[in-house]
């Protein structure tokens, strides 16, 4: 490796960036197509182009051993799982829900996720106040507890340790230690509760047992595949959708655009937001052989760290507006923030789904979206997002998200 190569002081995972990463991200950018952080001894992939390239490239970037930036969660939290494993194993791990979760199997769910959104929708918006991520969890996870099996009194447990296992995935510091507790704690109850006497058979969870009595994954496969797709399942909507709302809200024309023609925009707007906002800002990856990255020498045995934020703001790629939010932007579903290659995300159409459903049903009943106060910024290793994000609405005269005159209900859910 030469001595005169692209490098950066910058602290990646300090609360000052992570708060606000983006002209951090722009730096990087302009200093190379690989940028060495000193202080993490990782090459930083801050390009669209690259990003792209290097998923596509797994029997030279590998996910084994090198998604986390610590060996510990590598090995411990990471070590089996479908995430971080490559080749002919994460083809099988993989194949095992992807009945489940292929685009007929979704379509099947549409009408029964279709009918909860608009049931939530009507409920959250009663009152003219709601907080955009109470609807975004309670929607998203109501969908992944149902299809993977779980019983509703876990769900708090699953939301903490979900977001803990992405600040695991960060270096040693506050936040990692903070985090590891929570994490166990989940791996622990799905290890409790993921057994084939608590489970539906006609579930994820009941699909991944059929797997492992057919023989085609082994019993300690089970869980860790279970509790990947739970955890991939749930924030990154979650918070995908959220922003999704609160950028609609920051942007009244981009709204009227969506309600005039949901059926076209509803899609478009959450790619947009997820392009603008990665839910998950980046993953690591670790060099099975030397390459070559934009002009730049990697040795194999070195990591990178694939900023997937900044990809998706990169103007090499979406041009001079590449900071503006703007749901008709041509081919915004390219962002890289549902990841590429044989690690895409596999849970697309569930997400895109349970996405659209919402959106239709306060098209239908919202004629504005406005933020009432800032939103309140979560800080995590991995995750970007909000805790809170409180909006107001106005609503169609005597109309439900349904399309019918909406009965009195309970109050629903307010900061």
């Amino acid at each position: 490796m030469s001595a005169l190569v692209p490098s950066s002081s910058l602290a990646l995972f300090d609360d000052r960036v992570l708060a606000d990463p983006y002209l951090s991200y722009g730096s990087l950018r302009r200093t190379g197509a690989a940028v060495r952080l000193e202080k993490y001894g990782v090459w930083a992939i801050p390009r669209h182009a690259d990003v792209a390239e290097i998923l596509k490239a797994p029997d030279i970037f590998g996910s084994e051993g090198g998604i986390a930036l610590t060996v510990l969660a590598n090995e411990k939290v990471l070590g089996g799982t479908v995430l971080a494993a490559d080749g002919a194993r994460h083809a099988k791990l993989r194949r095992v829900l992807s009945k489940q979760l292929a685009p007929r199997a979704i379509k099947a769910l549409a009408e029964r996720i279709t009918a909860r959104a608009e049931r939530l929708v009507d409920q959250y918006t009663a009152l003219g106040r709601f907080n955009a991520l109470d609807l975004a969890r309670h929607m998203v996870c109501d969908t992944v507890m149902e299809l993977m099996g779980l019983p509703d009194a876990d769900r708090d447990v699953l939301l903490s340790g979900a977001a803990a296992t992405f600040d695991v995935f960060g270096p040693h510091g506050d936040r990692y230690q903070q985090a590891l507790p929570l994490a166990s704690r989940m791996v622990e109850m799905l290890h409790e509760k993921l057994t084939r006497e608590n489970v539906a058979q006609e579930s994820w969870m009941g699909a991944i047992f059929e797997a492992v009595d057919a023989g085609l994954i082994d019993e300690g496969d089970a869980v860790p595949l279970a509790s990947a797709y739970t955890a991939a399942g749930i924030d990154t909507t979650v918070l995908g959708l959220a922003d999704c709302l609160v950028q609609l809200a920051r942007h009244p024309e981009q709204w009227q655009i969506l309600r005039r023609d949901p059926i076209r925009w509803a899609v478009p707007a959450f790619h947009e937001s997820l392009r603008l906002e990665a839910p998950i800002q980046g993953f690591g990856r670790l060099l099975i052989k030397a390459a070559d990255v934009g002009g730049v020498r990697l040795d194999a045995g070195e990591q990178v760290w694939l900023l997937y934020g900044s990809a998706g703001r990169d103007p090499r790629q979406w041009g001079d507006k590449a900071d503006a939010y703007d749901i008709r932007r041509p081919r915004n579903h390219q962002h890289l923030a549902f990841g590429g290659g044989p690690h895409l995300c596999a849970g697309i159409p569930l997400a895109e789904l349970q996405v659209r459903s919402i959106l239709r049903a306060l098209a239908a009943r919202c004629t504005h979206l406005t933020l009432d106060g800032e939103p309140v910024r979560v800080l995590n290793n991995l995750l970007r997002g909000y805790s809170a994000a409180a909006l107001t609405v106005e609503l169609s005269l005597h109309t439900s998200a349904s399309g019918r005159t909406p009965e009195p209900r309970q109050q629903g859910p307010v900061l």
